[in-house]
C-alpha cells in the first residue's frame, strides 16, 4: 500500500508545474482596477509603460486585491512590471504605446516562476511602495530608488552649481558600490542606465570613469556568470562595446592591433544581434502558429479577415456565410484564444 501511494505521489509531482503568484492592493478608488504585469527584457525600458512587455493583465476586486498567478515564466531571475493608472481604455492605447504614462504608479521587482510576490498597502494606503516574496531580490529596485531619494535631498539642499558638482562625483561612487554592494547584477544594471544615460548631468562622469575603472567589465562578468542567456547580459556587453568604441574614435586612437579588436567586437555584437533578433521572431512565429492550431480551419480563414480590420459583413460577403455564422466563429476564437475583444486578437499576433 505504502508503495503505491509512493508511486502515486512521485506521477502527481512529474506532472505539477511550478508556479508563480504575484498579488497586492490598489486603492479602486484612486486607480482604474485594470492591473498590468510586464516582463522587461530592455534595461534601458525600466521606467515607463510599454505595450510590447505587458504579458498579462487582471482586474482587481472591490476590495482592490488582485492577483497574478501561473507557470509561464522564466525559472531564471528576469526584472518585472506591475503597473496600474488612471487612464481610459483610449487613453491606454496611446500611452502603452509610447512609453508614457502620466497618471500611473509603477513597481519593478525581480521574480522568477516559482516566486510568490505580496504587495500590502503601505501608510497612507500607498501602493507598490512595500514587497513581501520569498525571493530576497525582489525588492533591489526599491532600495535602489529609496537611495535616489537620499540623492534628490542632496541636491535638494543648496541650488548652486558648485554644490551640483560635488554632489555628481559623490554620488556617482555612491550609487556605483551601492550597486555593487547589493549582489544582485540584474539589479546593478538600473543604476548603470541610470549613470550612462546621455541626458544626465552624470554622463560626463560615466565616460571619464569608462577610461580607466574596472567596474564595467567585473559587472560584465557577474552578468555573465549569473545570467548567460538573459537578453540584458547582451544588451550590456554590447554598449558597453559601442560605447568604448565612441571613446577610441574620439581619442583618435591609432593603435591597428586595437582597432582590429574593436571592429571584430563589434562584428561579433552585430551578429549577437541579428541572432537574438532572429530567435525572437521565431519564437514569435511559433507562439502565432501554436495559438492558430487551437481553430477550425474555417475559424482561421476568419482570423486572417479580423486582423485585416475587415467587419462582419466583409468576412461574410468574402466567404458566403452570413453574417451570424460570422459572428458564432468570432466567438469560438475569443473563447479559444481567451480574450475579450478584436484588439486582443489582434495584440496576439500584429506586434
Amino acid at each position: 500500500m505504502r508503495f503505491k501511494l509512493l508511486i502515486c505521489f512521485l506521477l502527481i509531482s512529474l506532472f505539477c508545474e511550478a508556479q508563480y503568484s504575484f498579488s497586492g492592493y490598489i486603492n479602486p478608488e484612486e486607480w482604474q482596477n485594470t492591473v498590468y504585469l510586464s516582463i522587461v527584457e530592455d534595461y534601458r525600458k525600466m521606467s515607463g509603460v510599454y505595450s510590447e512587455q505587458i504579458i498579462a493583465k487582471t482586474l482587481a476586486d472591490e476590495t482592490g486585491f488582485f492577483e497574478f498567478k501561473g507557470d509561464m515564466l522564466s525559472t531564471e531571475n528576469r526584472i518585472y512590471r506591475i503597473h496600474v493608472d488612471k487612464c481610459s481604455e483610449t487613453q491606454q492605447d496611446i500611452n502603452h504605446f509610447n512609453g508614457h504614462c502620466s497618471n500611473s504608479e509603477e513597481l519593478l521587482f525581480i521574480a522568477k516562476n516559482t516566486d510568490t510576490l505580496k504587495l500590502p498597502f503601505s501608510f497612507g494606503n500607498q501602493v507598490f511602495c512595500k514587497v513581501e516574496s520569498n525571493n530576497p531580490r525582489a525588492n533591489a529596485f526599491l532600495k535602489i530608488d529609496s537611495l535616489k531619494n537620499d540623492m534628490r535631498f542632496a541636491y535638494g539642499e543648496v541650488r548652486s552649481e558648485a554644490n551640483r558638482k560635488l554632489n555628481n562625483k559623490k554620488w556617482f561612487t555612491t550609487l556605483q558600490d551601492y550597486g555593487t554592494a547589493l549582489n544582485e547584477p540584474v539589479a546593478e544594471l538600473a543604476i548603470y542606465a541610470y549613470l550612462s544615460d546621455r541626458s544626465s548631468d552624470l554622463h560626463s562622469y560615466y565616460v571619464e570613469d569608462l577610461q580607466n575603472n574596472s567596474y564595467y567589465d567585473d559587472l560584465k562578468e557577474r552578468l555573465e556568470t549569473a545570467y548567460p542567456n538573459a537578453p540584458y547580459t547582451a544588451q550590456y556587453r554590447n554598449e558597453l562595446a559601442a560605447d568604448r568604441f565612441m571613446l577610441a574614435s574620439t581619442e583618435d586612437i591609432k593603435s591597428a592591433s586595437f582597432d582590429i579588436y574593436l571592429y571584430t567586437l563589434l562584428a561579433l555584437s552585430f551578429i549577437l544581434n541579428l541572432f537574438l533578433l532572429y530567435r525572437m521572431w521565431k519564437n514569435k512565429q511559433s507562439k502565432s502558429e501554436d495559438l492558430k492550431s487551437k481553430l477550425s480551419k474555417q475559424e482561421q480563414v476568419v482570423l486572417e479577415h479580423l486582423l485585416q480590420d475587415k467587419t462582419n459583413k466583409d468576412i461574410a460577403e468574402a466567404l458566403f456565410l452570413s453574417v451570424s455564422t460570422i459572428k458564432t466563429h468570432t466567438n469560438n476564437i475569443y473563447k479559444k484564444l481567451e480574450v475579450q475583444s478584436r484588439n486582443d486578437v489582434k495584440s496576439l499576433f500584429i506586434k
